[in-house]
């Protein structure tokens, strides 16, 4: 899978942000790993998400142990691009926003959040906490959400979207496979920052 990735990436040019992929941890679970990759097929680098859905959820799978297969990561990844500096997170990492802070202050202007949040927790959640980590952070969120039925009965919830650093969703798509694509305005970032420096107003560390 990740030769295939890399491959993808040198064959469009592109930026590829891929999560998650299962990664073999030394206890024998696996990694949920996000990884990067530029226009050259290189891979730039690699995230294990830190935060492990344990939940239970009103649905028809009810009980989550996501711990049971995947060892937890720890520390940040932040990559260097031309479009700005790119934070990762994963899914259940967005009920964290001291994570979020954390990337903001190593310099994040982007933040990539691959997501498969379930159908319930979705419809609930997923809007406002995606739209509060960039308005706290005051920078643009990539996320993209799994959507649909799944062989084991699962239902997630989708609603991929880019929302700026004013808290706007920019781009979305609520359902179904397709291509979100907006405007990453570094000029606006900037404004926003200047004009209302809540970043620089923190008193608590």
């Amino acid at each position: 899978m990740q030769t295939a990735l890399a491959s993808l990436a040198r064959q469009y040019g592109v930026y590829l942000v891929a999560g998650t992929l299962p990664i073999l941890a030394e206890d024998g679970r696996a990694y949920a790993a996000s990884l990067v990759y530029g226009p050259d097929g290189t891979r730039l680098g690699r995230y294990d998400k830190i935060h492990l859905f344990d939940v239970d959820v009103e649905d028809g799978t009810g009980r989550y142990r996501e711990s049971t297969h995947t060892h937890p990561g720890s520390g940040l990844t932040l990559v260097d691009t031309p479009f700005g500096r790119l934070g990762l997170a994963v899914c259940y990492d967005v009920r964290f926003p001291e994570l979020f802070r954390a990337l903001a202050e190593a310099g994040a202007t982007l933040i990539a959040l691959p997501a498969a949040f379930t159908e319930p927790t979705g419809d609930a959640h997923w809007d406002i906490l995606v739209r509060a980590r960039a308005i706290e952070n005051q920078c643009y969120l990539l996320a993209a959400g799994q959507q649909g039925q799944h062989a084991n009965g699962r239902r997630t919830w989708g609603h991929s979207m880019v929302v700026n650093p004013w808290g706007r969703v920019v781009a979305q798509l609520p359902q179904g496979e397709g291509v979100v694509s907006a405007q990453i305005d570094s000029a606006e970032m900037a404004r926003i920052r200047d004009r209302l420096p809540a970043l620089k107003h923190r008193r608590l560390t």
